[in-house]
This record gives C-alpha cells, structure tokens and sequence, in this order.
C-alpha cells in the first residue's frame, strides 16, 4: 500500500497539518481543570488503582494522563516491589514487551518518510534469504503439527505485512530457555544479533501465506521489520533509536540495555502464586541483548511513553522536533487489515481495526468507552498505552506482573473518562 494512501484519507477528511508551536508541551503538572478535567474525578482515579492494590489484583502502578498538551495526571502507587516493600516510583523503568512494536513501527514509517522504503516492498529487496518461501499446509485428517506439506508462498512477505502481523512468519521461542521446537529448527540464541537472526528464519515455512490471515507474531516480524530499519539507515537498531527517536523527543530512560547505573530503578517482575507475590522471570530484560528485540525488547517509563505517544498525538511531532510526517501518522493510525482482525478474536478484535503496529477504535461502546479512532497497544507484563485524536488525549497504566489480569487497566480508563469533563 503506498504513502499516497494516507496522505489522501487525510486531504479526503480535511485534517490539518500540525501547526507550528502547537506541538509544545512541557513535562510538568498542570492543573486538571486545564486539560478538562475535574480535580474531585481525578481523586476517583487514584481511589480506582488503590483499589486494585489493595485487592492483591496488581502490587503497584504508575499512571499518567494528558490532554491538549497538559499533564493533568501523573502518580505512582503501591509497591514495585511487594516482597521486599519498595515503593513504586514515577520514574519506575518498566519491561514494555509488545509496547515495543509500534515504535519500531515508527521507526520503519521514518524510512518510508525517507523514501528508503515502501510499504509494499518485498522484504527480500533488502534480505534476499526471504525470496522464495515455504507456507507449511497441515495434512487433511492430522492434527500433529509436524505433519504438513510444504508449498511454494503464493506471494512475497512485503514490508507492510511485517507491521500488521499478516506476513506468516513463525513464532520461534527460545533466547536460552528450553523450548519444544523440533530438531534442526533454528531458535533465538543469546549471542544473536539482528543480523544473524534474520536469515535463519528465513529458513523456516511460513504458517500461511502472505496476506491471507491476521495471526499475531510475538517477535519476528517486528524484529525483521527493524533488521529492514538497519540495513537501510545504516545505522545498528539500538543507535538508530536512540539518536533517530529517543533523543529527540527527550526519551532519556528508554534503552533495549539499560545502563547499569538505572538498573535499581527496573521495576521486578511478579506473580501472584496462592494467594502471596512471587518473583517471576522475565523472558527479555533479564540479561544484556545483543539481539534487539523489536517485538518486545524496550525497558521504559512512563514519561517516557507518554512523550512518545504525544508526538503521535500531535500528528508526527512535539517540542519542534518532527518525527514523522502527518499525513504518515494518519497512515499508521487507520485499518490496513479489515476483516483479518475482526475474525482474529472475534469477542475482543471484532469492533476494532488495526493499523500499523496498533489497535484501533471503530466501535466505542465496546471499547471501554474509548473515542472513536483512539489508537495503541500493550505489553504482554502490563504496559497500556493509548492515542485518543478526537480528544485530544494520550494516557498510560503500566504494572509488571507476569500474568497481568485482562484489560486491568479498565478500571483506571474508566474513573479518568468520569473525571473528563469538558
């Protein structure tokens, strides 16, 4: 699908272009009243996540909302760690896993912004491994897996693909842990890199082909998408991010690393084992990557997210410093994949569309109120963040459990649209 796409949905709706200046925005309390919202609602919204702590339903959390540019609502509450009873902090550097995709989302949309890459690239114009691939068919009346019959793709996996998680691409465990892969089949080592990952699962089948089924990919297809970033900019993924996106929107605590110097501030990860919190490991950020896991390989806060998707929000820049363009945000932020998501899950992604790397808003009454078009994804250890263009809002609820209960940020989502009242 080509850029011109987005740029005519926006021309075709009539919006307007950021205007200079109107993308400031300063990292410091506000008053609720400036961002619509009512001092006593937003009392319901700390009482709301207390809640939850005190229900032993999470251990702690760090909450932020703002709106036309104002922060009207940042706190940290519980315990970030409730066995030895370490206060959570605002600053509190949390494993973002799947957070992670649509940034490195971004990251690809930067090069399409370049002209270095289109959307409906094949992938093999920059990884020629990919060229000629496999789809894995079960055989009829089998339900063992290892059973199938390998066909030629019937197409290339194109860039696009990659960001909506229709590319086929296999899930692949591993990163030292024991895994159930069969013999010979290549799995994630702790010495691999980007680039000696990449080919090699380009040896494995596909699960189906290319464009025809929405199937969610843990991992590679984010990771290959950044290999595409790599090899294009020239640039090794970690330096790219940091130089290309962190640093100039002042993301000072993101890192696929994190220095040793902020690692007393990584909020440990738990589990509620009967009845009392347990430590649990963490399959990224645990050690030094050197493979840099696009699908789920940041550390971040909070703040930091939240600039991030204030960029988005403010349609590619903030603070004068353009990230993307605007018509390439409206690009990422509209459906690509129709019905492929609605019939993924369909009791959860059936009134959603989905973008580039995100979830989208068609249907707000099963949305737990969010506006229509609102726009974001989530970390499997707890981390929500989301775009709200129609009122003009980002917000975020990050907790670091193992087994986070489903949609636990509902009850933050819901006191903070009873306190929004203008």
């Amino acid at each position: 699908m080509a850029l011109g796409g987005g740029a005519a949905l926006g021309a075709l709706f009539g919006t307007p272009a950021t205007a200079a200046g109107n993308d400031h925005f300063v990292w410091k309390p506000s008053a609720p009243q400036a961002g619509g919202f009512s001092a006593s609602g937003l009392e319901g919204v700390r009482a709301a996540i207390q809640g939850q702590i005190d229900a032993g339903i999470i251990s702690g959390a760090v909450s932020a909302v703002a709106r036309h540019n104002k922060l009207v609502w940042c706190e940290a509450q519980g315990l970030a760690d409730p066995i030895a009873k370490i206060p959570m902090r605002k600053d509190a550097i949390f494993r973002m896993m799947s957070s992670t995709k649509h940034v490195t989302a971004v990251a690809v949309l930067m090069m399409v912004d370049e002209g270095k890459i289109a959307l409906d690239d094949p992938i093999s114009r920059f990884i020629p491994e990919f060229k000629s691939m496999k789809v894995a068919v079960p055989v009829p009346g089998t339900k063992d897996p290892s059973q199938v019959t390998l066909v030629p793709a019937e197409r290339e996996i194109t860039v696009e693909n990659l960001l909506t998680h229709t590319s086929g691409l296999p899930a692949v465990g591993g990163f030292g842990k024991d895994d159930v892969a069969s013999p010979g089949r290549p799995q994630h080592a702790l010495t691999d890199t980007l680039a000696t990952w990449t080919p090699k699962l380009a040896t494995l089948p596909l699960e189906f082909q290319p464009g025809s089924k929405f199937n969610y990919s843990p991992l590679e297809a984010h990771g290959t998408a950044l290999r595409l970033v790599e090899i294009v900019s020239g640039q090794p993924a970690e330096v790219f991010m940091q130089e290309r996106i962190f640093q100039p929107l002042g993301m000072h605590d993101t890192y696929f690393n994190v220095p040793a110097r902020k690692q007393n501030r990584i909020v440990p990860l738990v589990d509620r084992v009967d009845g009392q919190w347990a430590y649990a490991d963490a399959l990224l950020g645990r050690t030094h990557m050197s493979y840099i896991a696009g699908g789920g390989g940041l550390l971040s806060t909070v703040r930091d997210f939240m600039l991030f998707d204030l960029m988005l929000l403010n349609r590619g820049s903030l603070n004068g410093q353009r990230i993307l363009k605007p018509q390439t945000v409206d690009l990422m932020s509209r459906d690509h994949v129709g019905a492929l998501f609605k019939q993924w899950i369909p009791p959860i992604t059936g009134h959603s569309g989905f973008g580039l790397s995100v979830r989208i808003v068609e249907d707000p009454s099963k949305s737990n109120g969010r506006s229509k078009g609102a726009y974001g994804w989530g970390g499997a250890y707890g981390t929500e963040t989301w775009v709200e263009p129609e009122r003009d809002l980002v917000a975020a609820f990050f907790i670091q459990l193992a087994k986070p209960p489903f949609a636990s940020q509902i009850p933050f989502e819901t006191a903070m649209q009873k306190a929004l009242v203008a």
